[in-house]
């Protein structure tokens, strides 16, 4: 996905309640709207550019139950989206379906703005994947339903690997690493065989669940920040040992502009988002020449033995709490999301929600890598405070002291935990 997700924080003016929540409906929400006449849908540019056959089929279903019901749809990029929604959310026009990042979902739902649902009603939920699951349960119960899903790949140059004699893609870490000190020590320091913008927050605590570690724990009902664990400082230290050994580049950047930067021949490998090496081979971004011929994706191995696991992005799909039409939400929300909807979501390229659909693309040559990686995956903490961790930059203060070298990583990390500490149970 050509989109960096990022948490909602900071609802402003929106004081609303949960609604109570019958659940007696097929759709999987409450009972509240079954007879509405109009259903406003809220998507992204994403679904009007990319499959506007698949919403049109999701209109089809639920009208042909309700004759006369006028569904209006509303597109919205993501740089907006969320300023229309907090204001709208304000007034008593609230849409009755609405997209949301799944990492925006959690400022939302602690402020009360969702409905609740029944997920037990929504075809396929039982094998929701993971990560998008987290992302739509707050305090045990289900605001939202995953709607298409991105993970992270490693992608690296065939021609430079090749060079230093390097023929198949690693299926071990220590493989990995042998590979890259190969080219590191052919290609000299000011080369990066492995660009990683030490800001990068969702690699380098993939490091950190890959080795046992977490961002926080839930203990007792509270959250607390558990970076300084044994397990997690493990998985620092092995992000730091990329840095210092591969990235020869800026140790003071994120990951926003890293297409482009590889797109320019200074580093051998990423490891980001699974559009980013396309992004990269673009002939607008391609400095290489032919570079979509020189790249190749393959699943992250971790330093733990098994595959990395990796941070799922991706969409879910919410009903406001404000909603006059909940029950019909609901309704057009499970024929979309559902078994028609997902195979026409998969057709365009994108992970499914549920693990079951996401086997079948291992079978597939060309969607077996992403679909592979997916599998394992973590999230962020759904604590109440989280959108504030994210919102001061915690986790990528501490990436660049470790990175540049300015603190131990312990020391950073004793940092970042008291900072995390102090807001992450603050609703």
């Amino acid at each position: 996905m050509k989109r960096k997700l990022v948490a909602a924080i900071g609802i402003a003016g929106m004081m609303v309640s949960i609604a109570a929540c019958g659940s007696d409906d097929k759709g999987g929400g409450s009972g509240k709207g079954a007879d509405a006449k109009e259903l406003t849908v809220w998507l992204t540019v994403d679904a009007q550019n990319n499959w506007p056959e698949l919403v049109k089929a999701a209109d089809d279903a639920v009208t042909k139950k309700h004759p006369g019901l006028k569904i209006k749809h509303e597109y919205y990029g993501w740089p907006d989206k969320n300023a229309k929604l907090d204001a709208v959310l304000a007034t008593d026009k609230a849409p009755d379906v609405v997209e949301m990042g799944n990492t925006e979902m959690l400022g939302y739902m602690v402020k009360g703005a969702f409905a609740p649902v029944d997920a037990a009603k929504f075809t396929g939920s039982s094998a929701w994947l993971d990560g998008l699951k987290a992302s739509v349960t707050y305090e045990g119960k289900t605001y939202g339903v995953p709607y298409y899903a991105g993970g992270r790949v490693a992608n690296w140059r065939k021609d430079v690997f090749a060079e230093a004699g390097v023929k198949s893609t690693p299926k071990t870490y220590q493989e990995l690493t042998a590979d890259l000190d190969k080219v590191q020590k052919k290609k000299g320091d000011k080369f990066s065989a492995w660009y990683q913008p030490s800001r990068d927050w969702y690699a380098a605590m993939s490091f950190v669940y890959d080795a046992g570690g977490s961002i926080a724990k839930e203990e007792g009902g509270q959250w607390k920040a558990n970076l300084s664990s044994p397990e997690s400082l493990k998985g620092l230290n092995a992000y730091k040992a990329v840095l210092d050994t591969y990235m020869h580049g800026d140790k003071t950047k994120d990951e926003a502009d890293r297409p482009i930067v590889y797109g320019q021949g200074k580093s051998g490998m990423i490891f980001a988002a699974a559009w980013e090496g396309a992004t990269a081979a673009d002939p607008k971004n391609d400095k290489v020449g032919k570079l979509a011929d020189k790249i190749e994706n393959f699943v992250m191995p971790g330093p733990s033995g098994k595959n990395m696991p990796v941070f799922l992005g991706g969409s879910d799909l919410a009903i406001p709490v404000k909603s006059k039409a909940q029950a019909l939400a609901a309704e057009w929300i499970n024929a979309f999301t559902g078994p028609s909807g997902q195979k026409g979501l998969m057709a365009k390229g994108n992970l499914p929600n549920n693990k079951t659909d996401l086997a079948t693309l291992k079978n597939d040559p060309k969607t077996a890598v992403p679909a592979t990686a997916a599998e394992s995956n973590w999230f962020v903490p759904m604590a109440p405070g989280w959108g504030q961790v994210e919102k001061a930059q915690v986790l990528q203060t501490m990436l660049q002291s470790i990175g540049t070298g300015k603190k131990s990583v312990e020391a950073a990390a004793k940092e970042a935990d008291a900072a995390i500490d102090k807001v992450i149970n603050t609703k």
